[in-house]
């Protein structure tokens, strides 16, 4: 019996990134009747659907789906829902695959008897040659920036029991056992779609020799809009899974508290103002020293833009919640 993988890609305003991950999709070593590529549309107003037309006219196994409400967890349902296949395998625009990407996914799924879900490591590349765009990649790899993120920091030489792993490869009936991704969630519906499918019993593997490029943003101005959104929707996340998906989505949070609430308690007593100074200190030297090994004096700046609007979203989103306030926001990629 032949194998069917749907393949999904949330697009919107893609002009730049879509012909490169179409065709690494194009490339893979998995057979082409096999697969089928789906490109879900949130509306893109720049050339996106004139670089995919070609495609169209030349393989049956490409289609374009629109997304009216264009954010990622409308696309991937809508995706879900016209897919043919029994695996369903998720991938970004802003990405490109390795040839053995699908193959491999699928090997493992089959193979670990316990697997709900699976996927390699991924690397960050810069959007462009310029220095910003460069020291943006740096931070989004580094363990200063990302944290403990196993996926984006780490290299593995075997199955590794993961809380998440990039994109995503699932068999088809999980979504009926458990439901679709959550259309509330703007950012980080993958991230309760994980927890979820570990409440249900599920299990989630970062597997060795596959290693996904990712482009990151190509300004801090979109970097930190990502990471305020990222932050802002971190609360919403929690409350539908009775816990927090991590430990180290508070440690922005609390880099903002305690620039806000330290501040005022340092004119409060002098062992605080020391206290206040002395943090403040070792995490300029320890930004600025990231600054200088790797030669780009940018870095500082996206870290700050990162760990602050991370956490400024992650505050926001807790006043949301208190004041049962609305929560959808546009992605604005």
């Amino acid at each position: 019996m032949e194998i069917m993988v749907s393949i999904i890609c949330p697009i919107y305003n893609e002009e730049r990134f879509i012909d490169a991950c179409i065709r690494s999709v194009l490339a893979q070593d998995f057979p082409k009747e096999n697969w089928e590529l789906l490109l879900v549309d949130g509306g893109s107003t720049d050339r996106t659907r004139a670089l995919i037309e070609p495609y169209l006219e030349r393989y049956a196994n490409i289609r374009l789906l629109n997304n009216d409400h264009r954010t990622a967890p409308y696309a991937m349902n809508i995706g879900i829902r016209a897919a043919k296949g029994e695996y369903i395998c998720r991938i970004d625009a802003h990405s490109t695959f390795p040839t053995n990407y699908v193959s491999t996914l699928l090997r493992y799924i089959s193979e670990l008897p316990d697997a709900t879900n699976v996927g390699g490591v991924c690397q960050t590349l810069p959007a462009n040659d310029s220095r910003k765009a460069q020291a943006i990649s740096i931070a989004c790899s580094h363990p200063l920036g990302v944290g403990n993120s196993t996926f984006r920091t780490a290299t593995i030489d075997k199955p590794t029991e993961a809380d998440t792993v990039p994109f995503g490869f699932w068999h088809r009936s999980l979504f009926d056992e458990i439901g679709f991704f959550d259309e509330e969630l703007t950012r980080n519906q993958d991230d309760e779609f994980n927890a979820r499918t570990i409440q249900h019993g599920g299990h989630i593997y970062l597997v060795p020799g596959i290693c996904t490029t990712y482009y990151a943003r190509d300004t801090i101005a979109k970097t930190g809009r990502m990471f305020y959104q990222y932050g802002l929707f971190k609360p919403l996340v929690n409350k539908k899974i009775n816990h927090p998906a991590t430990i180290r989505q508070f440690v922005p949070l609390l880099f903002v508290l305690g620039i806000i609430i330290g501040l005022p308690l340092a004119f409060v007593h002098s062992v605080l103002g020391i206290l206040y100074i002395c943090g403040i200190s070792l995490y300029l030297l320890a930004v600025i020293g990231i600054g200088i090994k790797y030669r780009n004096l940018y870095l500082p700046l996206v870290f700050a833009t990162i760990h602050f609007c991370y956490g400024w979203g992650y505050l926001c989103g807790i006043g949301k919640l208190l004041f049962k306030r609305p929560f959808n926001v546009e992605t604005n990629r």
